[in-house]
């Protein structure tokens, strides 16, 4: 393997890790603020649910525009 492609992989391994770490972390900050809601508003788990799915689309979003730099 020549140092080009040494270099290659490891920035496309770090925008590939990139995008998992911002798809977790958008599900976990949504959840949060939909379970902290819920418990001010005493609505239940409603807003937690709708927390995670808000969470899963913006993540899988940022996850998609990410990974189309890697090709």
């Amino acid at each position: 393997m020549t140092e080009r492609d040494d270099k290659q992989l490891t920035r496309k391994s770090g925008i590939v890790y990139g995008a998992v770490f911002s798809l977790a972390s958008a599900i976990v900050a949504f959840l949060l603020v939909g379970w902290l809601l819920d418990h001010w508003l005493k609505t239940g788990p409603w807003l937690l649910v709708a927390g995670i799915i808000v969470g899963a689309v913006v993540g899988f979003y940022q996850f998609i525009r990410m990974m189309s730099r890697v090709s």
